[in-house]
């Protein structure tokens, strides 16, 4: 007797799985709000040789700058930024950091467990 075959179950359980469904999302929802087209990533995630390390870094990468910027003023912020992550990943104690300097310079930041709550964060900003 055949067995019966399964759909297999997909997980996104990383963090560039979910960055890339919100950008997907972002490239059809900017069609709407024009503003969502100005979202963008910083990759500063990236494992690299020390050499191409040394080259990013003295063209400004820095550890711990949050994943996703907006940079839209809203209200009293001059921008959104979103730190994405999926559980059990943490915040660094640099991303915290960040986090609070760009709080402190009049942006607002999220860090977002999901590609759907990040979408809720931009969509609750541009508000």
């Amino acid at each position: 007797m055949p067995t019966k075959l399964r759909k297999p179950v997909v997980r996104l359980t990383n963090e560039h799985a979910e960055q890339c469904l919100l950008f997907a999302w972002a490239e059809i929802a900017a069609i709407r709000n024009p503003s969502i087209g100005l979202l963008f990533a910083i990759p500063n995630y990236a494992r690299v040789s020390p050499r191409w390390g040394a080259w990013m870094k003295a063209e400004g990468k820095r550890a711990g700058v949050p994943d996703i910027c907006l940079p839209v003023p809203r209200g009293i912020y001059a921008a959104l930024y979103i730190e994405l992550k999926v559980k059990p990943n943490r915040v660094s104690p640099e991303q915290a950091v960040w986090h609070e300097r760009l709080g402190a310079a009049g942006n607002r930041v999220e860090v977002c467990w999901t590609w759907i709550e990040a979408r809720e964060a931009i969509e609750a900003y541009l508000l």
